[in-house]
């Protein structure tokens, strides 16, 4: 996922309180945002998010703390979009569980001005889209060392060769490397069929 610039972002909004709800979407429509969705039920979140895909959701925290923090939760895991929390006033208890769940920010109405909201988004979707990158880079590093380990067993080699085996064929081939280490763990048969003696 890459960083995307702010401009007409498909914007979620959650929260219980109508009143509140009157309160935000101007907001973000002034911010020249989409309001995509409104009073979001924890049960049909995860089926929304997959079907709208939004940018970003506004979570706020109204009569129930844990719906909010289970509208979070869920979202986070849908792994959609990062979710900002509005609170009326500073609770940091809340602020805690949230941050627990995967928040990537929260407003209070204090800061209820266009300005302040869209550079909370600005920041939010910045570090949201360098954690999608870093998940990346974590998963690229684990399925490049176990394709290392399978080829050090078949082929009684050590770290080094194994990794220089994986190099070869991604420059003889013309493919990423992490695509090779891929298609080794998948059990393609894309190394050489002699062992290599051990170093």
């Amino acid at each position: 996922m890459r960083y995307r610039e702010t401009e007409h972002l498909r914007v979620l909004i959650a929260n219980e309180r109508k009143d509140r709800l009157a309160l935000v979407a101007p907001i973000v429509a002034a911010l020249g945002h989409e309001v995509i969705a409104r009073e979001v039920e924890i049960e049909d979140v995860g089926a929304l998010t997959d079907r709208e895909r939004p940018d970003v959701a506004l979570v706020g925290l109204g009569a129930s703390s844990d719906r909010a923090l289970g509208l979070i939760e869920t979202i986070v895991r849908e792994a959609a979009c990062p979710v900002i929390a509005l609170l009326h006033a500073p609770d940091p208890r809340f602020v805690k569980e949230a941050s627990k769940r995967g928040v990537f920010a929260y407003i209070t109405d204090a800061e209820a001005d266009g300005e302040g909201w869209q550079s909370s988004i600005d920041i939010v979707l910045r570090r949201f889209a360098e954690y999608h990158e870093l998940e990346g880079a974590f998963g690229r590093r684990a399925i490049t060392e176990r394709a290392k380990g399978i080829l050090m067993e078949r082929h009684a080699v050590d770290d080094a060769r194994a990794f220089d085996m994986l190099r070869d064929a991604s420059r003889d081939g013309n493919r990423k490397l992490v695509d090779v280490a891929a298609a080794v763990v998948d059990g393609h048969r894309l190394l050489p069929k002699q062992p290599t003696q051990r170093r």
